[in-house]
C-alpha cells in the first residue's frame, strides 16, 4: 500500500498532505528520535506526519560518535538499567532491526596496573556482558596479555600498557540510519515533510490540535491539524517550547561533543580504543580506511545550528589519546573535524553537563502536546515508544501497543542471505566484489535499487572518486530516494565524504551537482547557489581547522 521512496514528487504530495489531510500525529523534528516516533506512531496504525525544517539528522543525529552501545562510564555512575536497555538495544540492532547497518566493533581497554586494573576493570566488563541478558550476538570480553596486545595494536605504549581487555560494542552511519527509519516509517504510512518548518501551534481554547508549519522553500504557510503534537526536538526544545508559549518541566542544557579524524596509517591497530578520561572516556574508532577519535564532553552555549570544534577540544583529544600511543599523534595528520551536541536534560541550572543523566524526559506541557529530550542514540526506539505512549493517551480510541521491538528497518529484511549471494550479484552487475559489499552495508536489500538504477544507466556505476568507494549511482539514489534536497545533505549526510574527503568533498561538488541537479529541477542558477551554501560550510569548518593549527605553529615557534 505504501512505499519507502523519498524523492521529489513525494516531496510534493507530503505537502499537500499536510494542507488537506487530518492526522493523528504530528511529529516535529527529524533527527533519530523524530524519525522513530513516527514510525512507532505509524505501525502502530496511527495516521502520522513529521515536519523537519533542513533535513533528516540535520543537527545531532549526524554528529555522534558513530556507535550503538551500552556506556561504559554509566556503569561507574550505577545507572545500571540505562546500561542494560542500551545493551539490548543493541543486539536488537545487531541481529534483527538493521544488521545491514549496525555491526559490530571491537574495542581494547588497556590495562596499567597489572592486578588491580585487571580485577577491577573485568569486573566492570563482565557486568557489562550480563546486562545485556540472553541474547547474544557479540563475543563475550576477552583478557589480553602484553605480548597479546602487542601484536593487536602496536601503536599502544608498551612501557606503559601492561595489558588490555577486549570487548564488543556496535557501530553505524548514524545519518544513514536516521534517514532509514525515517523511510521505514514512509512505508507504514507515514507523511514525511523535509524543509518544513513549524512556526506556531493551532489552539483550540487550552488544547493544541495542530500546528501553523512554514514550507521553507515557497514560503508558504500551512495549517496542519492533528490530535496531538509530539516535539522531538533535541538541543532546539528550550527554543522552540518558549517560541510556542509552553512551560515545560525540564531545560536542555547542550554538551559539545567534537571529533578529530585520522587517516588509518597514523594508528596500528587491528581494533578500537578505549581510555577513561578525567571526565569521560574517550574512544579510537575503526571507520573503514580510517579512525575517528573523540568525543569531548563541554558545555555549549553557541549556534545550535553550527557546532565547531575548537583549540581546546583537539588539544584534549590529541593529549589524552597521546597518552598511551606511540608514535604520537600530531595536529598535521588530522584530515577532517566535526562536533556535535547532546542534548542533557537539566533540573539545576548550576548542574556540570559531565554529571547529567543521558536518561530521556518525556513531557506534557500542554493538552494536546508532548515533547521529549535527552537520551542517548542508542536507545531513540526505546525513547520513541515512550513519548507515543504519552501522545496515545491525548486520542480518542484506544491506540495499540509498540511493535518496533521487531520491526525490522527498511533493507534488513532478506540482507544475511544477499552476503552470502556476494559473488553471484558481482558477477550479475558487473560491479567488483568489493563495492557490492559496501553497498550492501549502506542499502541491505535495498540494493536491488541501486542495481536497477546502474542497469538502466551503466555510467551511474563507475566510482565518484578512486580515493573512497561511493559510485555514482549512490548520489542520485540520495535524491531520488532518500529525500536528500541539496548538496550537503548528499555530501554531509546520505555520505559521509564532508569529512572522508580532502578538503570536505569540495573537488567533488561540480561532479554531484552534475548527477542531482537534473532530479531536482535545477536551473543553472539553483545549482550553483547550492553549491555556494555548501562552500559556506565546508569553509567555516576549514577555518576553523586552520586556526588551529596556526595556533599551534605559534606555540611551537
Amino acid at each position: 500500500m505504501f512505499n519507502s521512496r523519498l524523492d521529489p514528487q513525494q516531496h510534493k504530495e507530503a505537502l499537500h498532505a499536510l494542507a488537506t489531510e487530518k492526522f493523528d500525529v504530528l511529529v516535529i523534528g527529524g533527527g533519530v528520535t523524530g524519525a522513530g516516533a513516527a514510525l512507532d506512531a505509524a505501525s502502530r496504525g496511527l495516521r502520522v506526519a513529521l515536519v523537519e525544517p533542513r533535513d533528516l539528522a540535520a543537527g545531532t543525529s549526524s554528529r555522534s560518535s558513530k556507535l550503538i552501545h551500552g556506556g561504559l562510564r554509566y556503569l561507574e555512575q550505577y545507572d545500571f538499567r540505562l546500561v542494560r536497555e542500551a545493551l539490548q538495544e543493541r543486539e536488537a540492532m545487531v541481529t534483527s532491526l538493521a544488521p545491514h547497518l549496525v555491526k559490530p566493533v571491537a574495542f581494547l581497554y588497556p590495562l596499567h596496573e597489572k592486578l588491580k586494573d585487571r580485577t577491577y576493570v573485568g569486573a566492570g566488563l563482565a557486568l557489562y556482558d550480563v546486562l545485556r541478558g540472553f541474547q547474544r550476538a557479540l563475543p563475550w570480553h576477552k583478557h589480553l596479555s602484553q605480548k597479546n596486545v602487542s601484536e593487536v595494536a602496536p601503536c599502544l605504549r608498551q612501557d606503559i600498557v601492561t595489558g588490555a581487555i577486549k570487548y564488543f560494542d556496535a557501530q553505524v552511519d548514524d545519518a544513514r540510519h536516521t534517514m532509514m527509519i525515517a523511510r521505514t516509517a514512509a512505508r507504514h504510512g507515514a507523511i514525511i515533510a523535509l524543509g518544513a518548518s513549524c512556526e506556531s501551534l493551532v489552539r483550540d481554547g487550552n488544547r493544541v490540535v495542530g500546528a501553523v508549519v512554514r514550507d521553507c522553500v515557497n514560503d508558504n504557510l500551512i495549517t496542519v491539524q492533528a490530535g496531538v503534537v509530539v516535539m522531538c526536538a533535541g538541543v532546539w526544545s528550550d527554543e522552540l517550547h518558549e517560541k510556542f508559549g509552553l512551560k515545560a518541566g525540564y531545560e536542555v542544557r547542550m554538551s559539545k561533543g567534537a571529533h578529530i579524524v585520522l587517516p588509518g596509517s597514523a594508528i596500528q591497530s587491528e581494533v578500537g580504543i578505549i581510555l577513561k578520561t578525567p571526565v569521560s572516556v574517550l574512544f579510537v574508532i575503526p571507520w573503514g580506511d580510517k579512525w575517528i577519535v573523540g568525543t569531548t564532553d563541554t558545555e555549549f552555549n553557541g549556534d545550535r545550528n553550527e557546532p565547531l570544534a575548537n583549540r581546546d577540544d583537539i588539544d584534549y583529544i590529541l593529549a589524552q589519546a597521546n597518552r598511551v600511543l606511540e608514535p604520537q599523534l600530531k595536529y598535521e595528520d588530522i584530515i577532517g573535524v566535526y562536533a556535535g551536541l547532546r542534548p542533557l536534560v537539566s533540573r539545576k541550572a548550576d548542574s556540570l553537563t559531565t554529571k547529567l543523566s543521558r536518561e530521556h524526559t518525556v513531557d506534557r506541557p500542554a493538552n494536546g502536546f508532548v515533547s521529549i529530550a535527552g537520551g542517548k542514540y542508542t536507545t531513540y526506539r526505546i525513547m520513541a515508544q515512550d513519548v507515543i505512549d504519552l501522545a496515545a493517551k491525548e486520542l480518542r480510541g484506544e491506540v495499540k501497543k509498540s511493535t518496533t521491538d521487531k520491526l525490522p528497518i527498511v533493507g534488513a529484511d532478506g540482507y544475511g542471505a544477499l552476503v552470502q549471494q556476494v559473488p553471484l550479484i558481482a558477477k550479475e552487475s558487473g560491479l567488483s566484489e568489493t563495492t557490492i559489499v559496501h553497498l550492501l552495508n549502506r542499502y541491505g536489500s535495498l540494493i536491488s535499487e541501486i542495481l536497477e538504477l546502474i542497469a538502466q544507466d551503466p555510467s551511474l556505476g563507475q566510482v565518484l572518486t578512486s580515493k573512497l568507494p561511493y559510485i555514482r549511482a549512490e548520489i542520485y539514489y540520495a535524491v531520488s530516494h532518500e529525500g536528500a534536497r541539496s548538496i550537503e545533505d548528499v555530501i554531509a549526510r546520505r555520505t559521509r565524504l564532508a569529512f572522508e574527503a580532502e578538503n570536505g568533498g569540495d573537488f567533488l561538488l561540480d561532479s554531484v551537482a552534475e548527477i542531482i541537479a537534473p532530479l531536482l529541477n535545477w536551473t543553472r542558477a539553483q545549482k550553483n547557489e547550492s553549491i555556494r551554501a555548501y562552500k559556506v560550510i565546508s569553509e567555516n569548518e576549514r577555518v576553523a581547522a586552520e586556526e588551529l593549527l596556526v595556533a599551534v605553529e605559534k606555540i611551537s615557534s
